[in-house]
């Protein structure tokens, strides 16, 4: 659990920006995790630069060591509800499931302590940014979960949450007609052909912002 590295601040877009593309996995970044290293990078960056921050309101001197850091994780974890989502999943992190021993909430499908803090952590705070549509910000946290624990759910699923991150990250919304269609679409394509028809429609979707 010590092994966490330190990260540098790593602001998620703003709502808006243009798409970018990886230069490690060449697609939009963000949605080559958990497979690509530098996407997954960026996305645990949403989750870390808060945890930073946090620490930093909670001791601007930064004389806390890893033990107390694992002690404040603790009470965040105890408390889901009084916390912004990031700063949960952060504190998640920082603890150590007593069954499978992988960060607490994102062990294997079926290990009790972890299936318990991962519906736990729904309870988090979401708080929607300025100018998007209400709900961006649930959609967002909840594709960031499938992509920190991609063995939950299926491979479909799991695609087409990582091709839709980017477009969710800038402002987009999408209807229940467009989230079915996108269900269908990558259910019923190969992977590659799907991913091909996911980036232009991510790329459709940001034009329209």
């Amino acid at each position: 659990m010590d092994s966490l590295r330190p990260r540098p601040a790593l602001d998620r877009p703003r709502v808006g920006a243009r798409l970018h593309r990886c230069p490690q996995c060449t697609g939009f970044q963000y949605s080559g995790a958990p497979d690509c290293t530098e996407c997954r990078y960026l996305v645990d960056g949403i989750i870390e630069t808060q945890w930073a921050r946090f620490l930093q309101e909670w001791d601007p001197d930064g004389a806390q060591d890893r033990r107390e850091e694992r002690e404040l994780a603790a009470m965040v974890a105890d408390e889901p509800d009084r916390h912004d989502w990031r700063i949960v999943d952060a504190a998640l992190d920082r603890l150590e499931c007593p069954r499978c021993h992988n960060p607490l909430g994102r062990g294997p499908v079926g290990c009790g302590p972890c299936d318990q803090a991962d519906g736990f952590r729904y309870a988090a705070i979401e708080t929607d940014r300025p100018d998007v549509t209400w709900g961006n910000e649930h959609a967002i946290r909840v594709n960031v979960a499938v992509v920190r624990r991609p063995h939950a759910v299926s491979a479909p699923e799991l695609l087409g949450r990582r091709m839709v991150l980017p477009a969710l990250l800038i402002g987009y919304m999408s209807t229940t007609a467009q989230a079915q269609r996108l269900g269908a679409l990558v259910r019923a394509l190969p992977p590659e052909e799907a991913v091909a028809e996911l980036e232009r429609l991510v790329e459709t979707f940001a034009a329209r912002l």
